[in-house]
């Protein structure tokens, strides 16, 4: 059964790839578009009807509340909310190093709030839908159990920030028949350092393909037998 989508930061990578995957599978998809996307444009074409381009920055209340309107224009209900959109911030200054504060506070409102934005805005429509699903696509750098690195304060820091707000909505729309996954895309070969990462294992192809594999699985579960689940690409388990 065809399934409304929402996807966030969905002009290249990872995010870009999912929309691509979902439109293949027959799919309706709202794509959160931040930057100029070419390939973006030639889904839109391809797709026509089926795919929907908004204007979106997770960062700013407005552009969320503008979004959820456009979205409710076509459709009263949303299957699976995808809170893709992150930036990386700094990553080499330490303790010892010149911290920038206020690209933290950024990095924290697009990574960590931005989800949240989205989550609280959608919520009403989600809750119209069987699968009731939101997943937030975090990294393996918000595990603090599993923390090895001495920088990337920014980055790691909001994403250990979006794991404790997944859980914290999961608790709430569980008793709802909603659900909350946390899922580490792997490591792709995106542009989130400003060049592509080419030392990367994944293609966005190849993690989108699996995050969806992933969430097609949450939606054949009993949503009152799951937890918050803080998963990889292939399924997974990490640690918190």
């Amino acid at each position: 059964m065809s399934k409304s989508i929402v996807v966030t930061g969905a002009d290249r990578g990872v995010g870009l790839a999912l929309v691509a995957k979902w439109l293949e599978g027959g799919h309706r998809v709202f794509a959160g578009q931040y930057a100029d996307s070419a390939e973006l444009t030639e889904l839109q074409q391809r797709f026509e009807e089926r795919l929907t381009v908004i204007p979106l920055d997770v960062s700013n209340d407005a552009s969320v509340k503008h979004a959820y309107e456009q979205v409710l224009s076509h459709t009263d209900k949303l299957d699976v909310l995808i809170n893709n959109a992150a930036i990386l911030g700094d990553i080499r200054n330490t303790i010892q190093g010149d911290l920038q504060y206020e690209e933290m506070l950024n990095v924290f409102n697009v990574n960590a709030l931005g989800s949240l934005r989205m989550s609280q805005v959608f919520t009403p429509m989600l809750l119209q839908s069987n699968s009731k699903l939101i997943a937030n696509i975090s990294s393996e750098a918000g595990s603090i159990t599993d923390c090895r690195r001495d920088a990337w304060y920014a980055y790691c820091m909001s994403k250990a920030a979006l794991n404790m707000q997944s859980k914290l909505i999961h608790n709430s729309l569980k008793p709802l028949g909603g659900r909350v996954l946390v899922i580490h895309p792997g490591w792709v070969k995106t542009h989130m350092q400003g060049k592509l990462d080419e030392a990367a294992e994944l293609t966005p192809e190849q993690s989108a393909a699996g995050i969806t594999q992933v969430i097609h699985a949450a939606m054949a579960r009993d949503a009152s037998t799951m937890d918050c689940e803080y998963i990889d690409y292939e399924g997974r388990k990490l640690n918190w």
